[in-house]
């Protein structure tokens, strides 16, 4: 490639040291475009000026498409009933998260690129140590009571979700990482973010990552279901909880009205009745597809299938403080008993990517690709038995939900220890049940010696390395301490530079081989089904959906 570089002088002036680290990798070509991009947009450089950098080292910009004009109807949606009250603050569902995303909004849009793509925040940027970070909010954004969101509001709502005594469900990242009073007004349009540690990644904590950061009116006071009150592209029309939710176009919306007049949603207790409903016509948009129960609508002709690729998994813990657990070669030795092609190809019918027994999966930029890959091995399995001592095998129960494949996912490591004499019990609970108060001594989740627990997508691994896996982590499972681990993490997190992110990735990998508290066989695609001819759904693996350019 050729590389002008009189234009990337340019466009390098007044940039950080830590964005010039990043042009100068594209240029070297130690980063690759795609790393470049998404990177980028962590560090705050504008996707113009990541694509001027791109073109200026030799790499084709691509065009946005013009916007439409929009189309009126309505737009039918079917999804699971959310699991509790869509509160904000502490919604942790993804029926939840599906209703919560047509009125709410956060400032930053975790991509399916895992770009950081900017939304109520126009710009952000670090100081040199990843401890402050500055965010430049969008102006003339309104709330839907018709009040201009300022960084008054931004600044109420990172203080609630941060303070102990709401108990957000956002504490799993924020522990640590921002309390109360770090979020600071510096003018009406701009934010300061006062880290408690450093962290590279910021910007997707305040992120559709982090599903409870929708940013509220400064006077919110709670009762969320009454009115809705946020940002989105469409505005409450009614709510009836068990049942379903209607929404209409927000004519002030900050970036033009919706193409739809109305969004209606659908809540059903099971995934085939909204397959019949997709089937039938009563729906246009089926928000989440299981891949076993939709396999029928996967190569229809009359459907179209939104697959994103996603670190979303179905993370296997052992309780390490308890027996047959607290040996770490009987960790290992279960883990070697699990073909991951197999499931990838069988449960879960391709659509899906191996995981490695670590948060990180091959699509992160971060991850080091050099770390051998884990693969079924029952002699050596056998081995590691026989050298803890446990020739004869094991009994234990392994809890889990009724979520997905997940039950299907049990059986077949329940049949696949059997190989190394394991003797495994399921116990599969309604979902609610499973994660009961999701606080240690009053969770299955939480307490339970084996079990298998749904993790959805982040942009980047943070949330997995931290709270099911620190020592402090407040979704262990495993009970897990590690100090070596607790140290790795940390200096992951704190770096602003891919290349020591992915070199304290690879220690990271390394040791979680080694000491196997949980086991992450594969990464699911996230499904999304449509009638055929609809366009401009975007979802997440997060289960967001959002539908203002959605049209038939």
């Amino acid at each position: 490639m050729a590389i002008n570089y009189r234009l990337l002088d340019i466009l390098r002036r007044g940039r950080s040291e830590h964005q010039n680290h990043l042009i100068d990798g594209l240029a070297r070509g130690s980063v690759s475009r795609r790393e470049f991009m998404r990177y980028g947009s962590v560090l705050g450089l504008s996707a113009p000026l990541l694509g001027s950098v791109a073109g200026a080292i030799g790499y084709s910009a691509s065009v946005q498409p013009a916007r439409a004009a929009m189309a009126g109807g309505t737009i039918r949606v079917a999804q699971t009933v959310p699991a509790a009250a869509i509160d904000p603050v502490k919604i942790a569902d993804g029926g939840g998260i599906t209703v919560l995303s047509q009125v709410g909004e956060a400032l930053v849009l975790s991509g399916k690129d895992l770009t950081a793509i900017p939304v109520l925040a126009e710009s952000w940027s670090s100081n040199k140590d990843a401890t402050v970070w500055t965010f430049k909010l969008r102006q003339g954004v309104k709330f839907h009571n018709g009040k201009t969101m300022t960084a008054d509001d931004v600044v109420a709502t990172f203080d609630r979700l941060a303070n102990p005594d709401n108990g957000s469900n956002a504490l799993s990242v924020f522990s640590g990482l921002l309390s109360k009073g770090g979020t600071r007004k510096v003018d009406d349009y701009t934010v300061e973010f006062h880290l408690e540690a450093a962290n590279g990644n910021f910007p997707y904590a305040v992120s559709t990552d982090n599903y409870n950061a929708v940013i509220l009116p400064a006077d919110y006071a709670g009762d969320f279901e009454k009115s809705m009150i946020g940002t989105g592209a469409f505005k409450l029309e009614k709510y009836t909880p068990k049942v379903g939710a209607s929404f209409i176009r927000n004519p002030d919306y900050w970036g033009g009205p919706a193409k739809a007049d109305r969004v209606e949603i659908s809540f059903y207790d099971d995934y085939q009745p909204q397959i019949l409903a997709l089937q039938g016509g009563q729906v246009d948009i089926i928000t989440q597809l299981p891949v076993l129960q939709g396999v029928g609508l996967l190569n229809d002709p009359n459907f179209e299938i939104i697959s994103l690729p996603s670190s979303a998994h179905q993370q296997v813990h052992m309780r390490t403080d308890k027996d047959p657990f607290k040996d770490k070669r009987v960790r290992r030795a279960i883990a070697l008993c699990l073909d991951r092609p197999k499931l990838v190809q069988g449960l879960m019918k391709g659509r899906a990517a191996i995981g490695n027994d670590s948060p990180f999966m091959a699509a992160y930029p971060s991850t080091d690709a050099s770390v051998p890959q884990r693969e079924k091995n029952i002699a050596e399995a056998k081995q590691l038995m026989e050298a803890a001592g446990m020739a004869g095998g094991f009994k234990t129960t392994l809890t889990t939900e009724k979520y997905l494949e997940i039950p299907d996912y049990a059986v077949l490591i329940q049949n696949a220890v059997k190989e190394i004499g394991g003797n495994i019990e399921l116990n599969i609970m309604d979902q609610g049940a499973y994660y009961g108060d999701a606080v240690y001594g009053k969770s299955p989740w939480l307490d339970s010696d084996m079990g298998i627990t749904d993790y959805g997508h982040r942009g980047v691994p943070n949330v997995f390395l931290q709270a099911p896996l620190t020592s402090t982590g407040t979704w262990n499972s495993a009970h897990f301490s590690n100090p070596e681990y607790d140290a790795l993490a940390k200096g992951y997190i704190a770096s602003l530079d891919l290349e020591s992110q992915r070199a304290a990735a690879g220690k990271i990998q390394t040791l979680l081989l080694d000491e196997t508290p949980l086991i992450f066989s594969y990464f699911y695609d996230y499904l999304t089904a449509t009638k055929k001819g609809t366009t401009g759904v975007v979802s997440t693996a997060m289960s967001h959906l959002f539908l203002r350019e959605a049209s038939f």
